[in-house]
């Protein structure tokens, strides 16, 4: 959001985005590089939440096929939903 409209913006919804992801932004602050530009600083903190989640949770919960393409996490959601489903509709 920081790209398309000013961090001190009136927008509401800027507000309210600024309010969430400036507390989650500040501690990244210690290893972003200077050279990055402002507005691409939650662009740059976004990219270790890529990382954390599609790299690091899938290896600390055991899985085997880990990588940008694979999504076991979700793929474990489904499976639990669809054996719901079975249970509830008894098929």
């Amino acid at each position: 959001m920081n790209i398309f409209q000013r961090e001190d913006s009136e927008f509401f919804f800027m507000k309210v985005f600024v309010k969430l992801t400036n507390p989650v932004i500040r501690p990244f602050k210690i290893i972003t590089p200077n050279f990055i530009v402002e507005p691409l600083i939650p662009l740059y903190v976004a990219w270790f939440f890529f990382m954390f989640r599609f790299y690091f949770m899938p290896w600390i919960l055991g899985y085997h096929v880990m990588g940008m393409l694979s999504f076991p996490l979700e793929s474990e959601i489904a499976l639990e939903l669809l054996k719901l489903k079975h249970f509830l509709l008894g098929n």
